[in-house]
């Protein structure tokens, strides 16, 4: 740890605050996974904590946080989120409004999942109301506290189920039927929440374990529909690729894409997501190109790989098509792909020119007829080839 580690608690103390690790983070530090970011909670309210800070000359990142109790302060090139304790007093499925607390078990409770809401003292303590530690080491995703209840208070919580049962969870299908059904009841408040806070979680949900039971079961849950998912989703596709992709780290929108049947399911998507403009176009691409364009039979099995990009006039065309391989499963030829480099054209107009030629039409077809001849030699003749080959020609 660094030096902002230990000004940091100290100030705290000094005025008989209580600070804990919270959340995230200590299921993280709990499963000897380094946690990404780690978010402190306090008995100090926001007011307290600024005070203090602006006393000590901490500087304060203005966030829009405080309102939910949420204070960052920037000490020794380091974030440090620090929230205070609080109870949701009004939720509307969507957001909060929160009352702040000194009870530790009154936050934990408002916690999503029971992994989620443990706290960890600064000594090494662990505060756990929920079993959240006994859930950790059994690998089970279960709400804290009633799971109907947990989920009406933020219908995403339903996709953050599935996130984490795709992190933590063992085997698919290890799930409580009254979580499923509490799931299931309340689907359709997911109608209500914004596409991109849905997206974030899809992409994660893609990206982890046991995707394709997931899937299956945001079908039985009737959650798809609220989600942007097709409604007929081509399940045996995306079962298939799922399994073709395991380890070639596709993008979110790849794995997504085997489960549509047609451009108008990106479109849909995109409709209700707010997908990215790079997402959609590889949607597109991948619905257009999976079938048709494969690899050749015989000793040049990437040709045609390297034909269409060569033939490409459109950015970012390389990535779309090592996001096909992985699509098609394709190890082997991905990883040649990648290595390959695209070689340059060697005959530009000034050397026609030079020749003699003076026509832009003309210069312009003879231009074209020898990318052709290039292309057949399999973009190996040189310039001084080429050019004789236009001699004849």
């Amino acid at each position: 740890f660094t030096a902002a580690w230990f000004s940091f608690p100290e100030m705290f103390e000094k005025k008989n605050y209580e600070l804990r690790i919270a959340g995230g983070a200590v299921r993280d530090l709990l499963s000897g996974v380094t946690p990404q970011d780690i978010d402190f909670a306090t008995t100090a309210t926001p007011e307290e904590m600024k005070e203090m800070f602006t006393a000590a000359g901490v500087r304060l990142i203005n966030n829009k946080g405080e309102k939910h109790g949420t204070i960052t302060a920037r000490l020794h090139e380091q974030n440090f989120e620090i929230t205070t304790l609080r109870i949701d007093v009004v939720t509307d499925g969507r957001h909060a409004e929160v009352e702040f607390t000194t009870d530790w078990h009154k936050d934990a409770e408002r916690r999503d999942l029971t992994v989620n809401s443990m706290f960890l003292g600064l000594d090494g303590t662990l505060y756990d109301f929920f079993n959240g530690y006994e859930d950790l080491k059994n690998k089970k995703i279960r709400f804290v506290g009633k799971a109907a209840e947990r989920i009406q208070e933020d219908y995403l919580r339903i996709l953050r189920y599935f996130r984490f049962y795709g992190r933590i969870a063992e085997t698919p299908g290890d799930h409580e039927p009254n979580t499923l059904q509490a799931i299931k009841e309340n689907a359709k408040g997911l109608a209500g929440i914004s596409g991109e806070r849905i997206w974030v979680e899809l992409k994660k949900i893609l990206l982890g374990n046991h995707v394709s039971h997931m899937v299956q079961l945001m079908y039985e849950l009737d959650i798809a529909q609220y989600i942007g998912l097709p409604l007929d989703g081509n399940l045996e596709e995306f079962a298939r690729v799922t399994k073709n992709i395991q380890n070639l780290s596709p993008k979110p929108m790849t794995v997504l894409t085997s489960l549509f049947k047609g451009k108008d399911d990106v479109t849909n998507l995109d409709l209700r997501l707010k997908i990215s403009k790079e997402e959609k176009n590889l949607g597109l691409f991948l619905v257009k190109h999976r079938q048709e364009l494969t690899k050749a039979s015989g000793p040049k099995p990437l040709r045609p790989y390297q034909d269409f990009l060569m033939d490409s006039r459109e950015a970012n065309t390389n990535s779309k098509i090592f996001e096909l391989l992985k699509y098609q499963g394709e190890e082997q030829l991905l990883k040649e792909m990648q290595e390959w480099t695209v070689p340059s054209f060697p005959v530009s107009g000034h050397d026609l020119r030079k020749m003699g030629m003076s026509s832009g039409k003309e210069i312009g077809t003879a231009l074209q007829q020898l990318r052709d001849e290039w292309k057949k030699s399999g973009y190996h003749m040189d310039k001084e080839e080429l050019l004789s080959c236009l001699k004849k020609l």
